[in-house]
């Protein structure tokens, strides 16, 4: 079984897919998240600023879900380059110097939207 998830308080998918999904009741696997604002538009333009928004993005759908940040055990990071990891890794930092969740960074040769950054997160429910 599982349950689609769209928060009113994320951008717009911007193709044919959920903001996130429930799986068997405890699983939410989110769709790739790139730095728009819940009007659709693109969001700073470095590394740093982008990833700021990914992430108020991903939290914003894992609470429409009924989880949080906190409950993130494996995420999936693009870059455009990966000479952004570190202002990436500084920003990601912040919000999951607690529970380090299993991590892949990979580089992307393109993103939706010329993004640098997306992110994508498999959480628990709260």
């Amino acid at each position: 079984m599982h349950e689609t998830i769209f928060s009113p308080n994320a951008p717009a998918p911007i193709g044919p897919y959920s903001h996130a999904v429930k799986v068997n009741g405890p699983f939410i696997y989110t769709s790739g998240q790139v730095a728009l604002n819940v009007e659709g538009a693109m969001v700073g333009t470095d590394a740093a600023a982008q990833t700021e928004q990914v992430i108020a993005n991903l939290k914003e759908i894992l609470e429409t879900a009924d989880s949080s940040l906190r409950h993130v055990f494996k995420t999936t990071v693009f870059l455009r380059d990966m000479n952004d990891f570190p202002a990436m890794n500084a920003v990601y930092e912040k919000y999951f110097h607690e529970s380090k969740p299993a991590r892949s960074t990979v580089q992307a040769a393109r993103l939706p939207k010329d993004a640098l950054v997306e992110i994508e997160v498999v959480a628990t429910i709260s």
